[in-house]
C-alpha cells in the first residue's frame, strides 16, 4: 500500500495545474458570468489529451488511467469547475461504450471524442420520471434493422455538441430499458435552450427531443432490455469524474479561505489570529483530506475493476460523502469570508455557487445510500 503518487502521475497533475493556471484562470471569472466556454478552450482541452486520458491509446486514448484522470480534473476544477463537468460526462458516456461496446462501437466513437471533435452524452432522466428506471417512457422500436426512438430527455449535459450520446429506451421487445448509441445531431434530434442553472454556468443543461430518430441496430449498446445494469455500471464513471470536481472546489475553497485569513485585518491583526476561524480552517483541511484520499482510491478502481458491485458501491460512497462534503467546506470559505463571502467579487461565492449542485446531480445523495445499503444488505 502506497500513497505517494508516482513520477508519472506527478506529471500529470502539474500539467494540468500549469494548465488551469495559464489558460482557465484568467477567464474563470468571465465563463460564470457570460455562461459560455470559448471554443478554443475546447480545442486546447484536447490538444493535452483531456479528453483521452483514461482510454487504450488503441483507441486513441492517452493510456493515463483513472488515476491520471482524477488528477487532472481536481486541479482544472479548482479553476473553473464547468470545464472539468463537460470532461467528466465525455467521460461518463464514453465508460459505458467501452465497457459494453462492440469494437466496431469503440472504434467508431472513441477516437473522435478523445481528440475533442465529439463530446459524448448520457440521457436516461425524463421530465416527468426523473431517473426512476421503472418509470422511462421514451420508446424504441424496432423496424427492419434500425429501432425508431421516440421521447424526451432532461437536464441532459454536452447535448449541443456533436458526437455520441448513450440514450436509454423502453424497447418494444423486452419492455425494459435498452441502451443505444445516438449520433446527435441526425434526423429527429433536436435540443430546448439551456437551462439557466444556479451554478456551473458555461457548462450547457439542455432537453433533447427525439421524434422519429432512426438508430442503426449496430448501435444497440449491450442486450436489449439490460440497460439498467449499464446505467448502474456507466454512471459509475460518472462519479469519478464528479468526486474529482468536487474535490477540486475544495481545495480552491481551503486555499481562498487561507489566503483571505491571513490578509483580512481586524482589532489591530489578521483574522486568522481568532480560534473561531482557525477551527474553520481545520475542519476544512480534514474534510479536503478525506475527500481526497476516497476519490484517489475510486480513480485507481477503476483502472481494472474486479467486482462490478463493488465498484458500483465504491462510486456511490465516494460521490456521496465528496459531494456533501464539498458543499459544506464551500459554505464554511464563505463563513471565513464573512459579508464578503456573498460577493460575487469574490471566487468562494462562486464555488459556493457550483457545489450546490454535486449532491444532486448524477444521482440525488438519498439515493445514492439506498444503492449502497441495497448492496451491503444483497438485496
Amino acid at each position: 500500500m502506497d500513497f505517494k503518487l508516482s513520477k508519472e502521475q506527478i506529471l500529470i497533475q502539474s500539467t494540468a495545474r500549469e494548465f488551469a493556471e495559464k489558460y482557465l484562470e484568467p477567464i474563470a471569472e468571465r465563463i460564470d458570468r457570460e455562461n459560455h466556454i470559448p471554443e478554443d478552450i475546447i480545442s486546447k482541452l484536447a490538444d493535452y489529451d483531456f479528453f483521452a486520458l483514461p482510454y487504450e491509446e488503441k483507441y486513441g486514448g492517452a493510456g493515463a488511467g483513472y488515476d491520471g484522470y482524477v488528477l487532472v480534473l481536481e486541479q482544472l476544477s479548482k479553476v473553473c469547475k464547468p470545464i472539468a463537468s463537460i470532461i467528466s460526462v465525455n467521460t461518463l458516456g464514453l465508460g459505458a461504450i467501452t465497457k459494453f461496446g462492440t469494437e466496431f462501437q469503440k472504434e467508431k466513437y472513441l477516437g473522435p471524442c478523445c481528440k475533442g471533435e465529439w463530446l459524448a452524452s448520457f440521457a436516461f432522466t425524463e421530465p416527468g420520471t426523473g431517473s426512476d428506471p421503472k418509470q422511462i417512457t421514451t420508446t424504441a422500436v424496432k423496424q427492419g434493422d434500425h429501432f425508431i426512438l421516440n421521447g424526451t430527455k432532461r437536464f441532459i449535459s454536452n447535448a449541443t455538441f456533436k458526437g455520441p450520446m448513450v440514450v436509454f429506451a423502453r424497447d418494444q421487445e423486452s419492455g425494459k430499458p435498452t441502451a443505444f448509441i445516438v449520433d446527435k445531431f441526425c434526423a429527429g434530434y433536436s435540443v430546448s435552450e439551456p437551462w439557466n442553472k444556479v451554478g456551473l454556468h458555461g457548462q450547457a443543461l439542455s432537453d433533447v427531443y427525439l421524434k422519429e430518430v432512426q438508430v442503426p441496430a449496430e448501435n444497440l449498446l449491450g442486450q436489449l432490455g439490460h440497460g439498467y445494469p449499464i446505467l448502474q455500471y456507466g454512471i459509475g464513471f460518472g462519479k469519478i469524474g464528479m468526486a474529482a470536481s468536487a474535490l477540486g472546489g475544495m481545495a480552491s475553497a481551503l486555499e481562498e479561505s487561507l489566503k483571505y485569513a491571513k490578509e483580512k485585518t481586524h482589532r489591530d491583526g489578521v483574522i486568522a489570529k481568532f480560534p473561531t476561524i482557525q477551527v474553520k480552517l481545520a475542519d476544512l483541511a480534514i474534510s479536503l483530506e478525506a475527500a481526497r484520499w476516497l476519490t484517489y482510491r475510486l480513480g485507481c478502481m477503476a483502472n481494472d475493476i474486479q467486482d462490478q458491485i463493488e465498484f458500483i458501491k465504491t462510486a456511490a460512497l465516494t460521490k456521496t460523502f465528496v459531494t456533501e462534503a464539498a458543499w459544506i467546506a464551500s459554505r464554511l470559505a464563505v463563513d471565513v469570508h464573512g459579508s464578503y463571502g456573498l460577493m460575487e467579487d469574490y471566487k468562494v461565492a462562486r464555488s459556493y455557487r457550483d457545489a450546490i449542485t454535486g449532491p444532486i446531480v448524477e444521482g440525488v445523495t438519498d439515493m445514492q445510500k439506498m444503492i449502497i445499503a441495497g448492496i451491503l444488505l444483497g438485496s
